[in-house]
């Protein structure tokens, strides 16, 4: 496999929730760096070793309110 997708969306708690978008694979952490070393430990726990994805793609959502008024 060449790579997998994540979604990354803030946590209302704080630091970042991920959650890949083909595979039961969900982690989180307080920071990028933080979460980006969980996915890697996550990935490496979900597949064995020829399946393992050669990069992880990172997609962040993010909500912003404004006042109309």
């Amino acid at each position: 496999m060449e790579e997998i997708n994540f979604i990354v969306e803030k946590d209302i708690n704080g630091g970042f929730f991920a959650k890949a978008t083909n595979y039961s694979i969900f982690t989180q952490g307080d920071t990028i760096e933080e979460l980006k070393l969980n996915i890697k430990d996550s990935i490496l726990c979900h597949f064995d070793d020829i399946q393992i994805p050669k990069k992880a793609k990172l997609s962040f959502i993010s909500e912003e309110e404004f006042a109309l008024v």
